[in-house]
């Protein structure tokens, strides 16, 4: 298919995701209007019920605007560095690795701090992705994006295990870790949100300055080499960055499947492999993929409501099995 011009997709995305944080702060388990929101927003009629509903919206808004942006990003770094058009930190176990320390930690250390989660997400996350690489690579014709997905299926359900090896003797870390594992947006505060902004903003604007490595990581080991790219250093700078945005999300808003992988692969679809285009477009929709997946969870789980993690896996699990079907076996 013929690829659009970067310009239109950023105009679209920058109107979708304006209009997605709207409807996010009007519309759920109960809809406002926007007199509300311009009174929210000014601090007025602080003790109207109406008010006090947008206040809370506004920044579980700003949360799954982050979020959105960090996970679509994360996922495109994951498929670069692997070369692989299905890897998503859902699909490699980064999520599941991140869950495991954040739970030791838990379990062990009596660990509260959001900053520690934090910490304890990117190292597992990150040792998670190295494991992951490493199983889909042994053997004949290198890691391939079914190998790939297998070995981060088995690993995530090893790890799995052994979360529930820790949470079953202690039933106040499984009653934490049984509403934090289904991802949600719905608890972030504007600390949270405080907390990871400088981690955020520091591994986006890395990886776009990475964009033109990217571009030529795309080609094979020996063009790469040939046209002097340090290939080690490149993967691993991006591969942190992946895991640095997966992870701060994830320890704050627990394991959400699936925005990594489908956002980014249609933004490909759409406007090519160009990863300044593809960096900016997928954290445009990627944060719209997220608030709409909040707000029609609210609004189908009324009077209470389905998370978000929930509606991302529901729309994400088909738009997988078509990616697995286009794919195949073979590599970006």
């Amino acid at each position: 298919m013929s690829k659009l011009k970067p310009y239109y997709i950023y105009i679209i995305g920058i109107l979708i995701l304006a209009l997605s944080i709207v409807i996010s702060i009007t519309y759920g388990v109960k809809s406002v209007g926007l007199s509300d929101v311009v009174d929210a927003i000014l601090n007025r009629n602080i003790d109207a019920y109406n008010v006090s509903v947008v206040q809370a919206r506004i920044p579980r808004t700003l949360f799954g605007l982050v979020a959105g942006a960090s996970l679509s990003i994360s996922g495109v770094l994951m498929q670069s560095v692997t070369r692989n058009p299905i890897a998503d930190p859902s699909i490699l176990g980064v999520n599941t690795g991140a869950s495991l320390f954040i739970v030791f930690g838990i379990a062990f250390f009596n660990i509260q701090s959001k900053l520690s989660y934090v910490g304890l997400a990117f190292v597992g996350g990150m040792i998670t992705a190295i494991l992951v690489y490493k199983l889909a690579s042994s053997g004949y014709s290198g890691p391939t994006p079914i190998k790939l997905a297998i070995a981060g299926a088995a690993t995530s359900i090893a790890l799995s295990s052994i979360i529930n090896i820790i949470l079953m003797p202690n039933s106040n870390v499984m009653t934490t870790y049984r509403f934090w594992q289904i991802g949600s947006i719905g608890g972030a505060s504007y600390e949270d949100i405080l907390l990871i902004m400088p981690i955020t903003i520091a591994s986006i604007i890395v990886s776009l300055l990475l964009s033109e490595n990217l571009n030529i990581l795309l080609l094979s080991d020996e063009a790469a080499i040939s046209l002097g790219l340090n290939l080690n250093r490149t993967r691993l700078i991006a591969a942190f960055c992946g895991v640095f945005l997966c992870a701060t999300t994830t320890a704050l808003a627990g394991p959400i499947s699936f925005v990594g992988l489908m956002v980014p692969h249609f933004i490909r679809l759409v406007i090519g492999s160009n990863h300044i285009h593809l960096i900016i477009c997928s954290g445009l929709y990627g944060s719209s993929i997220l608030i709409l997946s909040d707000v029609l969870g609210r609004i189908l789980g009324r009077p209470g409501e389905l998370e978000s993690g929930i509606m991302t896996a529901l729309i994400g699990a088909p738009v997988f099995v078509f990616i697995i079907r286009k794919a195949k076996v073979q590599s970006l």
